[in-house]
């Protein structure tokens, strides 16, 4: 991997600050209130300013976004079937959590930030409205195997592949092995050195980071206070407005702020196992009272459609579709997933110690991914069966991108009606915590740079973007909207922190295998 030696434990020992980084801390705390205060200053000028960086970072930077998730997905699977595949993550024999514990945190963490949002909606959207690679008439038969590999491809094996493979690897052996601060900024070090891990610039960059995810959480957070406000009115007559909203945010907000306190091995994990076995449950059933024959079908041709048209759509820009199609849909998510990289990585990397390489990147880019194109075709495919079949109309409300009232109304249709809804809101108001909870947990790690961080550092993090929706929602549902854009411009300096991890991912493995006797091959010398 390199010729650096294991760094001495007085300079890999992480300062202890009550709340981490000084610099990590001004910067990323100082966006918070800059935000809010500009909002609140002029809301207007905010948007727009927001919006037009978004529209010109999708369109003069979404190839490269591109380009960075592909070479990112293959480089990792050629690691996946290498030697040094076989190393062990975190110098232990077994695993610290069980695989179905480790499987359940990895799914509900990974998929719940924006998922369980889209995977009524999106699908029936690219049903009604035929997205550019394909040619279908809109709203036929022929239709669906293009909606539901659209689908699979904004959430699919590019979107996981860049939250934890290759940059998991890295992070895991400079931080098991070598010692480092488990930060973004140690996916740098291989390139830049101490200088980076010790000067202000290395908080610079984990603020980058830090920013990026705060905007990509504060988001389904503040939207599903939305959602389940607007559910619980339309099944059960509840006021509709800030005031339920906001007792919503409290009760979310303290559930994830109790699990992200009690760890990974209490909180985290309890959390995540019951959101899996609710949404087993769910599956199940809807799989079982719904339209079976159909779901089985659309599965096995839009995953068809997927494989074989794969590289059509993964690697479309606005010279072959509409330049508005691409801002709003492949490079808008794939620049989410960028922006979430890095922590997301430190996550992967401390709950995979004593799983080999190979087992943390088939879990994260391949495993993960399938069951979300199940999980998509199960909610989405119901949903495009009932379009298709006149139970209910969201053409007028996805061309709005209205997806609250889509999840809502396919909800309703599917078996058990109003009870399955209830479910549905159930399940996305944990999934969305499952969320908070990591998130809380993997900032605290940055900001104190171990992977014990202080309770009350989860604590701060964990209230304080609570405190943000809530803040943002009291202006309008709008300006939480406008902050998720804005995680496409911090895709930007996040994408360069990832792109290393290109060539560091496979160093670091065949180091850690070489370590472990696993490998001989030779040893690459990194000058400083």
């Amino acid at each position: 991997m390199s010729s650096r030696s294991q760094p001495p434990a007085s300079r890999a020992e992480p300062r202890r600050q009550p709340l981490g980084d000084p610099v990590v801390l001004a910067l990323s705390g100082g966006f918070i209130v800059l935000f809010v205060a500009l909002s609140l200053y002029d809301i207007e000028a905010v948007a727009s300013s927001i919006s037009a960086g978004f529209a010109w970072t999708a369109a003069m930077l979404g190839s490269y976004f591109q380009l960075l998730l592909l070479l990112t997905f293959f480089i990792a699977m050629g690691l996946a079937v290498s030697p040094a595949a076989s190393a062990k993550v975190g110098n232990l024999d077994t695993p610290e959590l069980s695989t179905f514990k480790w499987l359940s945190i990895i799914m509900c963490t990974l998929l719940a930030g924006g998922g369980v949002f889209f995977a009524a909606g999106e699908p029936v959207y690219h049903f009604v409205v035929t997205p550019p690679a394909f040619d279908t008439e809109a709203g036929s038969v022929e239709a669906v195997a293009g909606a539901l590999a659209q689908s699979f491809m904004h959430w699919g094996f590019l979107a996981w592949a860049v939250l934890g493979s290759l940059t998991a690897v890295v992070l895991a052996h400079w931080h098991y092995d070598k010692g480092l601060p488990l930060q973004p900024r140690t996916l740098l070090y291989p390139i830049f050195g101490e200088r980076l891990l010790r000067g202000w610039i290395g908080g610079v960059v984990d603020a980058c980071c830090v920013i990026a995810v705060v905007a990509g959480t504060v988001g389904p957070i503040g939207f599903l206070a939305t959602q389940v406000s607007f559910g619980l009115h339309e099944l059960l007559g509840v006021a509709e407005g800030y005031g339920t909203q906001l007792v919503i945010l409290v009760v979310l907000g303290a559930v994830y702020v109790t699990s992200a306190a009690t760890g990974i091995n209490r909180g985290i994990q309890l959390l995540s196992r019951f959101n899996v076995f609710l949404a087993l449950a769910i599956a199940i059933i809807i799989f079982l009272f719904g339209p079976t024959l159909f779901l089985t079908n659309a599965y096995l041709q839009g995953f068809g459609e997927y494989v074989s048209s794969f590289l059509a759509m993964a690697t479309m820009t606005s010279e072959t579709a509409p330049a508005w199609w691409m801002q709003w849909w492949t490079v808008f998510f794939f620049a989410w997933f960028i922006g979430y990289g890095p922590l997301m990585a430190i996550f992967v990397a401390r709950i995979s110690r004593g799983r080999t390489i190979r087992q943390m990147i088939l879990a994260v880019a391949v495993m993960a991914p399938i069951a979300t194109t199940v999980w998509f075709t199960l909610l989405g495919g119901s949903g495009i069966h009932f379009q298709l079949t006149g139970a209910i109309d969201l053409t007028e409300a996805l061309n709005n991108f209205q997806f609250d009232v889509a999840t809502l109304t396919v909800a309703q249709a599917l078996p058990g009606g109003t009870l399955m809804a209830l479910a549905i809101l159930l399940l996305t108001t944990i999934f969305v915590a499952t969320t908070g909870d990591s998130m809380s947990y993997a900032i605290a790690v940055v900001c104190t740079g171990h992977d014990q961080p202080h309770t009350g550092v989860r604590i701060f993090w964990g209230v304080a973007m609570a405190l943000m929706a809530g803040i943002l929602l009291y202006m309008g549902a709008g300006q939480i909207g406008v902050l998720q854009q804005f995680i496409v411009i911090t895709a930007i300096p996040v994408s360069l922190i990832l792109l290393p991890s290109l060539w560091t991912g496979p160093q670091a493995a065949y180091a850690m295998a070489r370590q472990q006797g696993l490998t001989t091959r030779p040893k690459v010398i990194v000058n400083d």
